[in-house]
């Protein structure tokens, strides 16, 4: 009895085993899901786990630390070196400004060259054609997209009324596949199309655009002030002495260093701080004012002075199009998460919730329900009836 019992148990077990295998070999591989960093198809670099964004020349980055942080380092250790003798209130106060400048000026920079610049999510597929009579009625331009989408007649150029009721054109953008919100562009070196873009800088690594210009601003001015500070308080350590200005010189050659390093430093990152001045004080950016030159024309986006200010240091910075951490199917490239920022299917099982968030088995996936109409099994035939009562109990059974 107890060997009828295992072998019994024996071939249940290769029986299960034998479905289950069968099971595996016939269904196809899941997509495993991912971030929408880890298939974005722009040249960006991100860290800790998308949270941060960097574009493909990140690395000059270092560089660019080297260049602010090694001559500020080194004039606070000379006045930290000064405190202990010649009026250690003076030297405490210069120190303390040092610091605080020298933070500051690396901390904008962080912010500049880490965040999203106003990347646009771009499309999967290009706009519909059903949408052509609209475009024709809109568009000033008879160039046709013709390159990627040789199907789909729609114009390269449409027009597009702003809230003042000015008109502005976009253009379509063959790789991105949209068409561009009023002063956005496509930069090549990220291959990201960018809101407000400004232009792409190679000391920060970054395209600076309508979510980091205020930081980038912010950094520039800092590094503007701080070439001024330590140009100043240098100039001052050598003329406190109590000798000739040769003898000084000579005896305090870091401070002719930096006084040398920072009246070079000074006209390059000043005259940068002035000109974006004006382009704030304008309302314009480095790529319209070289592109298209409102000094000639009226410009649709001045709002005056106090407005343009307004507008670049008083707004609130608009969140990010893009969310880089929801996830995404890597065959598709579709996220699967929903406005609500919850998601809509499964990670661990790859399957699909219902309305009360209640998964559905395996076994269940692969019926059709419709078939098993209740309609259907009313029939007059009595002979019928057996047969239909063995699909209502397995439907039945299936259920449980």
């Amino acid at each position: 009895m107890k060997d009828r019992k295992r072998r019994i148990m024996n071939r249940n077990k290769s029986q299960v085993h034998d479905s289950s295998s069968v099971d595996m070999e016939s269904s196809p591989p899941k997509p495993i899901p991912k971030r929408i960093y880890q298939v974005w198809k722009g040249n960006n670099k991100f860290c800790c786990g998308g949270r941060m964004i960097f574009g493909p020349d990140a690395s000059s980055l270092f560089l660019t630390s080297f260049l602010i942080g090694c001559p500020a380092i080194a004039f606070c250790i000379k006045m930290a070196v000064n405190v202990t003798y010649d009026d250690p209130n003076f030297n405490h106060r210069i120190l303390f400004g040092g610091l605080i400048l020298t933070v500051l000026d690396l901390g904008f920079l962080f912010l500049t060259c880490s965040r999203d610049p106003g990347i646009i999510p771009r499309n999967s597929q290009p706009p519909e054609s059903s949408d052509e009579s609209i475009y024709l009625s809109k568009s000033s331009s008879q160039e046709w997209i013709s390159s990627k989408t040789p199907n789909l007649k729609i114009p390269r150029i449409k027009d597009v009324i702003l809230m003042n009721g000015q008109t502005v054109k976009v253009k379509y953008c063959d790789t991105c596949l949209l068409y561009r919100s009023p002063r956005a562009s496509h930069c090549s070196i990220c291959n990201n199309c960018v809101q407000r873009f400004d232009h792409h800088c190679p000391w920060v690594g970054q395209c600076i655009g309508l979510r980091n210009y205020p930081f980038f601003i912010c950094f520039i001015s800092s590094s503007t002030t701080l070439c001024i500070y330590v140009f100043l308080c240098s100039w001052l350590n050598i003329l406190r002495q109590h000798c000739g200005l040769w003898v000084a010189i000579s005896r305090d050659m870091l401070s002719v260093i930096l006084i040398v390093y920072c009246f070079v430093a000074v006209w390059f990152v000043g005259g940068l701080t002035v000109f974006h001045f004006y382009l704030i004080c304008t309302n314009q950016t480095t790529y319209e004012n070289f592109r298209y030159r409102y000094d000639q024309k009226e410009n649709p986006f001045n709002k005056g002075i106090l407005g343009n200010f307004k507008e670049i240091f008083l707004s609130k910075i608009p969140p990010s199009m893009v969310k880089f951490r929801a996830w995404t199917s890597e065959d598709n490239d579709l996220s699967v998460m929903n406005d609500n920022g919850k998601e809509n299917f499964d990670i661990e099982m790859g399957v699909k919730l219902n309305m009360d968030s209640t998964t559905i088995p395996s076994l269940l996936q692969g019926i059709d329900y419709g078939g098993f109409d209740d309609n259907t099994l009313k029939v007059d035939d009595p002979h019928d009836s057996p047969s239909i009562s063995k699909k209502q109990n397995f439907h039945n059974e299936t259920l449980l």
